[in-house]
């Protein structure tokens, strides 16, 4: 062995070396595994036609890991499938609904000591987009120790006189923040609703006086309720329904949805993911404020069936920014080709930087 030649490994060196008062390199780190979660719902009998929203469906209480202490986790990425009662059989991903991920606010709130408004649902995966996988140095901060809500519902719009039994495979995919080698860039969830008014004088949302010019043309007045989803109301009395039902033909709704949003603070978006049901074809986040579109998001429907095989999403590491003091719309096209009504809906989960987010205390 040379002279001044260290037999030990790295952090040994590390030791040895601050010992005898060197200057010490900052070690290399490897890139933080990614982890994932995996989670079966129970088995669903599908014997029948079941529209959107109506199938067999389930709740079930899920967590990421059981580690004691709780520790920081870094949320990066959600899929679902459907498949065979097995497990792991392949099915026809046109019996899929919906999975839906959620988290108690409250609690959240609570251990992230925040003040603000912050919705229960993380992700909802839909026929046309059933993965989310965040830019890279971007996730949604959780403790391990935090419960899930997962809730799964199938469907069936073509087949008759067949009996399907059928799973939801969910993947969450997560970073340790204890493993990584550089910090993650904190995302909050903001949903944007499309919505038609039930009852009211005019259709903004929890706009007292609204003025087109600024607010937009508001959504269509007189719209009928979806069996699906009930219906709420505004602060100034109107009533409103995120599931309604549109007629043969094509319908375009526009919603100012900066009351829905509710930003708290000038942000980037970095991840939009768009659900939508079928016979859409697209949906628009437009700024109002400053006259221009700032995502288009364009439906496919599905070859010879109904049901859609794609609808486009946004992911971006640069991300598109949001002023708080601006307004905002939700614009959807839907083309109804059937001789009758079909249920939609017409949403935007958007994944943006979190500017207050704070580590939590152990």
């Amino acid at each position: 062995m040379r002279a001044g030649q260290l037999s030990v490994y790295p952090c040994a060196a590390a030791a040895a070396l601050v010992a005898a008062g060197l200057a010490v390199p900052d070690l290399p780190r490897a890139e933080a595994k990614l982890h994932t979660a995996e989670f079966l719902s129970k088995t669903y009998v599908v014997d029948r036609k079941y529209k959107s929203m109506t199938g067999p469906s389930g709740t079930q209480t899920i967590h990421l890991l059981t580690s004691s202490p709780a520790e920081l986790l870094w949320v990066t990425g959600f899929k679902a499938v459907v498949v065979g009662a097995d497990g792991e059989a392949s099915m026809s991903q046109e019996f899929m609904c919906h999975s839906n991920l959620d988290l108690n606010g409250a609690i959240h709130r609570r251990l992230f000591n925040l003040d603000r408004v912050t919705p229960n649902r993380v992700f909802t995966l839909s026929q046309g987009q059933q993965e989310i996988e965040f830019p890279k140095g971007y996730g949604l901060p959780i403790l391990s120790n935090e419960p899930f809500d997962l809730t799964t519902q199938v469907l069936n719009h073509n087949i008759e006189g067949q009996s399907f039994s059928l799973r939801h495979k969910v993947t969450v995919e997560f970073l340790r923040d204890a493993e990584l080698e550089t910090p993650m860039k904190p995302l909050m969830q903001v949903s944007a609703n499309g919505l038609v008014l039930v009852q009211g004088k005019d259709g903004y949302f929890n706009i007292p006086e609204a003025d087109a010019q600024v607010h937009g043309p508001g959504c269509l007045p007189g719209a009928s309720a979806s069996n699906a989803g009930g219906v709420y109301t505004d602060e100034y009395g109107r009533k409103f329904t995120a599931h309604w039902v549109v007629k043969p033909g094509r319908e375009v709704n526009s919603t100012n949805v900066t009351r829905f949003m509710r930003l708290p603070f000038d942000t980037t978006l970095h991840y939009i993911a768009v659900h939508l049901h079928p016979f859409a074809e697209s949906l628009e986040l437009r700024d109002l404020t400053a006259a221009k579109s700032l995502y288009l998001s364009k439906a496919r429907p599905a070859e010879g069936k109904i049901g859609l095989s794609h609808v486009d999403y946004l992911s971006s590491e640069e991300g598109i920014p949001l002023s708080a003091d601006h307004e905002y719309e939700l614009v959807s096209v839907y083309n109804n080709t059937t001789p009758e009504p079909v249920d939609s809906m017409a949403v935007m989960y958007l994944y943006v930087l979190d500017r207050e987010f704070k580590r939590p205390k152990p």
